[in-house]
């Protein structure tokens, strides 16, 4: 079955650096559309940033934009997200995503466009 398992959380001081690995299973990870999404406490899940199959093509939110870079490794069967210059903000649940998408549908970056989650990894930035 298929299986996407996040790793690299942890408490960080506002400023610093993480970066987040979400190694796949069970699926042709270099056909696949990934996609990292965050929810923090009583707030909707969103799309931080999503690449396309290739790694082509990259979306960003503009909350994050310049400061965090979406890469993958299909011969790895992973996905990272390099966090820098932290927000308090950007504490939340940090959680992979992927599905068989084209541009138009990756651009959206919408939870309700992946099907298959990782169970999320916690980021907690201190002010």
């Amino acid at each position: 079955q298929v299986q996407l398992v996040e790793s690299g959380g942890g408490l960080v001081q506002a400023g610093g650096s993480l970066r987040l690995s979400c190694t796949a299973s069970g699926l042709p990870f270099g056909d696949y559309a990934m996609g990292w999404f965050r929810q923090a406490p009583g707030k909707e899940r969103e799309g931080v940033q999503c690449i396309s199959s290739s790694g082509g093509s990259v979306y960003t939110a503009d909350s994050v934009m310049g400061r965090f870079t979406i890469s993958r490794d299909n011969a790895k069967n992973t996905l990272y997200l390099q966090m820098n210059s932290l927000k308090p903000e950007d504490t939340a649940m940090y959680y992979c995503a992927a599905d068989l998408l084209g541009r138009q549908i990756i651009a959206r970056m919408s939870p309700t466009d992946f099907g298959y989650w990782g169970q999320g990894t916690q980021v907690t930035v201190s002010s």
